[in-house]
């Protein structure tokens, strides 16, 4: 099962909350280190969870625990509120990849999720999303994200060569062409005989 919600339905309901950012790796799949990606729109946990809970509980079953790294999160409540339930956060400093969200159903799994920093571009939120759903991925959180970091220092360095060359007429410095090579010029050096 592939959900990615970005759009808001179409009865659209002003005075709710914007839509979930999330992409999850398709039902039965193979298991893989990420089972999708959570874009939060912020680091309040306590804001954030209730939204994404509500989104999988349906598809999962009830969420009854997350457990996060902190280094990311400014504040990790012990409980959070969410549609008629409450669940327990906890965190792990060593054990847990700080890129990710661990989310526990009882008595039916668990799920990975990397969390995409909130301030981070849409065009590199779009490619974390596709590369933590992918079925077939192999990568950890920190690992997808220290790559989309790579690919966008690469595009920044592209960009920076473009507005270079744009800044010098548009247009490529020329290879030199090779010029015709002109006869050697001779002379006799004087205090060389034999030299011509």
């Amino acid at each position: 099962m592939t959900a990615t919600i970005h759009h808001p339905p179409v009865s659209e309901d002003h005075s709710s909350s914007p839509p979930l950012r999330l992409s999850l790796a398709p039902a039965g799949s193979a298991p893989a280190p990420l089972d999708g990606a959570w874009w939060p729109r912020s680091r309040d946990l306590g804001a954030e969870l209730p939204a994404l809970t509500a989104v999988l509980d349906p598809l999962w079953g009830r969420i009854t625990r997350v457990t996060v790294n902190p280094v990311h999160w400014p504040v990790v409540p012990r409980k959070v509120p969410v549609a008629g339930h409450v669940v327990k956060v906890g965190w792990f400093l060593a054990e847990q990849d700080p890129h990710a969200l661990l989310l526990l159903s009882y008595h039916v799994g668990h799920w990975n999720l990397l969390v995409i920093p909130p301030q981070t571009n849409p065009v590199s939120a779009a490619w974390l999303m596709a590369a933590a759903s992918d079925p077939l991925g192999t990568s950890t959180a920190s690992r997808l994200t220290e790559e989309a970091a790579r690919l966008r220092t690469a595009d920044e360095a592209d960009r920076a060569v473009e507005v270079v060359r744009d800044s010098e007429g548009g247009v490529r410095p020329a290879v030199p062409a090779s010029r015709p090579r002109s006869p050697e010029v001779t002379a006799a050096t004087p205090n060389r005989p034999g030299v011509v």
